[in-house]
């Protein structure tokens, strides 16, 4: 059969590094202490989201801090340098479309319309060599009334 034998653990009751605490009644153990008292929605008013990561700051240290700042005024300088520029090129080509563009469309329409009245004209002037060219002239027309009426009451 197996015997259990309780070993002491010599580090477990040594003394522990840190602050010397002398007077253990320093330490409110009652039911009733400050932290209870605190209500976890009552923080949760008048605390910003600004005051949470600003209370942050102690958890990341300095060296890392200052290379993140570095990084995100970087990333900001682009970012303002980008938009700057973005929007000085689009003034740029607006402006030269506008300047360009509308005069172009203008002779263009106009251009348009001249190639529209050739092409009619020279559909008119086909008509006209196609069908024989009728020339009545007042006289010519009395002058066959005449003779028509005429050779009728003869």
């Amino acid at each position: 059969m197996v015997q259990l034998e309780e070993v002491q653990d010599e580090e477990l009751n040594a003394q522990q590094p840190g602050p010397k605490i002398e007077d253990e009644d320093d330490w409110d153990t009652d039911d009733e202490s400050d932290v209870s008292e605190v209500d976890d929605d009552d923080i949760l008013d008048y605390e910003t989201l600004l005051d949470r990561l600003a209370a942050l700051q102690d958890i990341i240290p300095p060296t890392y801090r200052k290379k993140i700042q570095n990084a995100a005024s970087t990333g900001y300088s682009w970012a303002s340098s980008a938009v700057a520029l973005s929007g000085k090129t689009l003034w740029v080509l607006s402006t030269s479309a506008l300047l360009l563009g509308v005069p172009w469309a203008l002779a263009f329409s106009e251009e348009q319309q001249v190639q529209e009245m050739e092409r009619e004209m020279r559909m008119q002037q086909g008509a006209q060599q196609v069908s024989p060219p009728v020339s009545i002239t007042s006289g010519s027309v009395t002058s066959r009334l005449y003779a028509a009426n005429g050779s009728r009451s003869s």
